[in-house]
């Protein structure tokens, strides 16, 4: 099968190699899937970079979630059967013809949802709910900051907040972004390059949960606009992950400051999640009210032209890769 390497150098055109490997079989509890289109995710150029390696037992292999059909069951699995069209959350493989799974962490594409959406969604959902929703317990009623909010994270992390009856702010970089954010849903949407982000969320009333993708930068403005009670969830450090933090404010305002990642969580807690998104986020996912822009499109063979445009910075959505 056709796969993508990592095989040295800085950019992702020395490092990124089109290659041919076996085809990999589905284990006991695993299925295997023919891969038809693959998400292009941040922490795929941190693994490119030789920043974040892959949890152990996982494949070498790029890529966090695909969509395509089911072509091998492995023994004890009774869920899925071959030709079924599925999403996967996995901890590797997805750059490539075939993926193998733990077959719990698979979720069916609802009718209406095409291989290059579906792909777009497994680990994009599971990590805003899991933040969001989990560690951040979003009520609806409450009201969402998202930093960075037309990334992939932050498109699906407005519309699964307005879904679930949530209001939401949105910050981002240029007067274009804000305006997406704010055709995506977010009820106040801000250009932080120019506007006065802490005078602008007081006024808005603050906020309840903080979804930080940006870290050190606005660790200050965090604890300025969050509410008595307010939760601070961290799933990124793009302006670095040391921060200020005034201890006696978060004692104040009784703020829970937290944090997470995904991939390296274990096959068990990976199942539970996909679970609870089947239950609560896929309904709305066949309603169409979560559907994340797509920005781009590579084939595989492309897969270096992909991670240039995620690194460019200037995406509204997701970025997806098709064999």
């Amino acid at each position: 099968m056709r796969a993508v390497e990592i095989t040295g150098g800085a950019g992702p055109a020395e490092a990124l190699t089109l290659v041919e490997r076996p085809y990999p079989v589905a284990g006991p509890g695993q299925i295997r899937i023919r891969v038809r289109a693959a998400g292009v995710n941040r922490p795929d150029l941190l693994q490119r970079q030789g920043r974040y390696p892959p949890p152990p037992g996982a494949s070498d292999i790029l890529g966090l979630e695909v969509a395509g059909e089911v072509d091998q069951v492995g023994e004890g699995v009774d869920r899925w059967r071959t030709g079924d069209r599925v999403c996967a959350l996995l901890g590797g493989g997805g750059y490539a013809d075939q993926a193998v799974v733990d077959a719990r962490h698979a979720l069916p594409i609802p009718d209406g949802v095409d291989f290059i959406q579906a792909a777009a969604l497994p680990e994009t959902v599971c990590t805003v709910f899991a933040n969001v929703f989990e560690s951040g317990a979003l009520r609806a009623g409450e009201t969402l900051l998202i930093h960075g909010a037309t990334s992939g994270i932050g498109v699906t992390a407005i519309q699964m907040a307005k879904a679930a009856g949530a209001r939401v702010v949105a910050t981002s970089r240029g007067a274009e972004k804000a305006e997406a954010a704010r055709k995506l849903g977010a009820d106040l949407s801000l250009d932080s390059g120019s506007d006065d982000l802490e005078a602008a969320i007081s006024v808005f009333g603050g906020v309840d949960v903080v979804l930080d993708m940006v870290g050190a930068d606005y660790a200050a403005l965090n604890q300025s606009v969050l509410k008595p009670f307010g939760r601070w969830v961290v799933i990124a450090t793009l302006s670095g992950s040391l921060a200020q933090v005034d201890l006696a404010r978060l004692m104040m305002k009784r703020i829970v400051l937290t944090g997470s990642t995904l991939r390296a969580r274990p096959a068990d807690e990976k199942a539970r999640l996909i679970s609870a998104v089947e239950a609560t986020v896929w309904p709305w996912v066949a309603s169409g009210q979560v559907r994340p822009p797509l920005e781009a499109t590579f084939p595989l063979d492309q897969a270096s032209a992909a991670h240039l445009r995620l690194e460019a910075g200037g995406h509204v959505g997701k970025i997806v890769l098709t064999a």
